[in-house]
């Protein structure tokens, strides 16, 4: 390959890094997060403090419908599962159960930390209807740095595959850790850059063949396997819903072996009414999920939807759902994708700091601006991320019981904001160990504020098998040692490193001093 041209690659893939590597920072760390969603629910949600009165679920539809008829266009029923023992209504955001004396009670939940921080994982922490769309461009430039990135490196892939040579050479240090990460993570990377840019701009994507090739058909064509079924019309004649327990019998025996989670009625009441069953089904394929729809007052089969007979356009699509989610292969495949979530995460912080180090001028101790404004932006950004994330889970157990998913969403945006206004106040070396040890300590809180919010004695959970709060701790322990240790390699690097360095803390004098004994 000519000089010329690798020097463009080398420029895409570095320009796009940037570019890109801010989002698909927060978008990774939040995503191996959000892996273990269903665990996380468990660990934000106290016991409740009296058993739930045992109901079926058409008493609870029948009692939500009696008091509150306007429920009857659309609502959500909610069936008991491993992390969510309760029975669960649901419609315009409102949510109705029985409390321990068989009463109708309507509750607020309690808390939204697994959502947010899912939230976070697909907008970046951007208004919702900004940041989908823009993270899916971001995933977009991630599959060109990702396909410049192999050009470039190929040919010393197997070379330096293994290498990690860590001395005082830092720049090679960081590059041979990118590189390593890179590379053998790369199925990975490909999967969520093409899987991301799918799922978050596929009706965009539609949109040419929509109107230049299909004359306005596509999305009909498609929708099957895009959607279960499309929203039943009301017939306008009166009819009474099937008992909830005949209609799961159906689902059952419809789709043997699924286990239903959520059952979403339109129209009740009506001779058109409408149930969507969704669940899990125990299949040898990646996509595990079941649906079934009935016409909820004759209990007519509509639409069966599961592996062995999806059309290729749904075996695709959920495919890929499941491919990005992780949500095959039980504990063994989501711890995979939470370290490659992190390790991910890691290759867009150190691609940051590789552009530091290539612009760094070793034989000045006045460094280019470009490069200092780099590190702080990469601090306040990726360590903010970081520390935020950290603050919610305390806020979680901490804060005020009747207004938690206010406060889980601001205190993230408050430490965000804070550490990005604290990057760039400070010498970045400074900045970066405060920071780290910020992100130490409130990390390393968690399990604390755990014990104390909850009364549940981590070692005490760990006698009675309770893998949830035993697994956040550990996690917890082990990445506040990372980011205390992080912390004390910066500021040794600061205080003993090279002074013609952004991450110096040496003074100008005391350096100069330093290069004339040398001379």
């Amino acid at each position: 390959m000519k000089s010329s041209t690798l020097r463009t690659y080398i420029a895409v893939h570095t320009w796009v890094g940037l570019v890109a590597g801010f989002c698909l920072f927060i978008a990774f760390y939040a995503g191996a997060v959000t892996i273990f969603h269903e665990e996380l629910h468990a660990w934000e949600t106290p016991p409740p403090r009296a058993a739930q009165a045992a109901a079926e679920p058409q008493a609870l539809i029948d009692a939500v419908l009696a008091a509150h008829p306007k429920a009857k266009d659309v609502f959500y029923l909610r069936l008991p599962s491993r992390y969510e023992p309760q029975l669960v209504l649901e419609f315009d955001e409102r949510h109705f159960r029985f409390d321990a004396s068989g009463k109708l009670e309507e509750f607020k939940e309690h808390s939204q930390l697994s959502g947010f921080i899912y939230r976070l994982h697909y907008t970046a922490g951007l208004p919702r209807s900004v940041g989908l769309y823009l993270l899916g461009v971001v995933c977009v430039l991630y599959g060109v740095a990702l396909a410049s990135g192999v050009i470039v490196y190929a040919p010393t892939f197997f070379k330096d595959l293994f290498a990690l040579r860590i001395g005082k050479n830092i720049k090679r240090m960081w590059q041979d850790a990118h590189n390593a990460i890179g590379i053998l993570s790369l199925p990975f990377h490909l999967m969520y850059a093409w899987s991301s840019a799918i799922l978050a701009l596929g009706v965009i994507l539609l949109a040419p063949f929509q109107y230049l090739i299909f004359d306005g058909k596509l999305l009909e064509l498609v929708g099957q396997d895009i959607y279960v079924a499309a929203p039943s019309k009301p017939a306008g004649v009166a009819a009474p819903l099937l008992p909830a327990s005949q209609l799961l019998a159906t689902i059952r025996r419809e789709a043997p072996g699924v286990q239903v989670e959520t059952l979403s009625y339109r129209h009740a009441g009506d001779a058109n009414a409408q149930v969507q069953a969704y669940g899990k089904i125990a299949q040898h394929t990646v996509a595990d999920m079941a649906a079934v729809v009935l016409n909820a007052s004759s209990g007519k089969v509509v639409r069966v939807m599961v592996p062995e007979n999806f059309s290729p356009g749904t075996r695709f699509l959920r495919s890929l759902q499941a491919l990005h989610f992780g949500g095959f292969g039980q504990a063994a495949v989501q711890w995979m994708y939470f370290i490659l979530g992190m390790a991910g995460a890691f290759l867009f912080y150190s691609g940051n700091l590789l552009w530091i180090e290539a612009r760094r001028k070793r034989q000045s101790l006045v460094q280019p601006r470009s490069g200092k404004l780099m590190a702080q932006g990469t601090l306040g950004v990726c360590l903010g991320c970081v520390a935020g994330v950290s603050a919610v889970f305390l806020i979680n157990k901490l804060g005020p019981a009747d207004a938690l998913p206010l406060w889980e969403e601001r205190g993230y945006y408050a430490v965000f904001l804070l550490c990005v206004a604290w990057a760039f106040a400070r010498p970045p070396a400074r900045a970066g160990y405060e920071l780290l040890m910020l992100c130490a300590g409130l990390t390393l809180a968690i399990p604390l504020a755990h014990w104390f919010g909850s009364g549940v004695n981590p070692l005490l959970a760990l006698v009675d098998g309770d893998g949830v709060v035993v697994g956040v701790a550990l996690v917890s322990l082990l990445f506040a040692a990372l980011y205390r240790k992080m912390a004390r390699a910066v500021l040794q690097r600061g205080l003993h490193g090279d002074p013609h360095s952004v991450w110096s803390l040496r003074a100008p004098t005391e350096a100069a001093g330093e290069a004339r004994q040398a001379a």
